[in-house]
């Protein structure tokens, strides 16, 4: 009835069954094991983008807080700035007024040497000319009479 061509078909339709059985299972396996690990790996993408946007997000965060610090900062310099200067002009004109004072002191106390100094010369040229005037007039030896009775009497006058 059956011939052996017969028996070698249905025998390579067997094998081959068999063959597509076991290979369907570890190829169904293979795939259901890379459709696993892509899964995953979409996963861990998903999650490392999520980090990278949590990253960024926290990145231009501290980004804006640095440079509002910055401003911050300059603004804050500027106005130290500001009142230093302020404070250094009115030191400057603190130190130019009591500058000024000292010179105006000093040029008092030297104009106040200037007139003793004058009125100095003026009382002994007055003494020296009315020594001559004396000793012109009355004499020599009179006029050292004179001065002598004149010692004398403020000897006596100090008692």
């Amino acid at each position: 009835m059956f011939d052996a061509s017969f028996w070698v078909a249905a025998a390579f339709v067997v094998f081959v069954g068999v063959l597509v059985r076991l290979a369907y299972r570890r190829v169904a396996e293979a795939l259901d094991a890379r459709a696993a690990r892509i899964r995953s790996e979409i996963e861990e993408a998903k999650n490392l983008r999520e980090e990278a946007q949590q990253f960024l997000a926290n990145c231009q965060r501290k980004h804006r807080d640095a440079v509002k610090e910055a401003e911050e900062i300059v603004a804050q310099a500027r106005t130290d700035a500001e009142r230093m200067v302020e404070q250094a002009a009115a030191d400057l004109e603190v130190e130019v007024r009591r500058r000024t004072e000292l010179a105006r002191a000093k040029i008092a106390r030297a104009e106040a040497q200037v007139i003793e100094d004058i009125r100095d010369t003026a009382v002994d040229i007055a003494v020296g000319a009315a020594g001559r005037l004396v000793r012109e007039r009355l004499g020599e030896e009179r006029a050292h009479g004179i001065v002598d009775d004149a010692i004398s009497e403020l000897g006596r006058g100090v008692h």
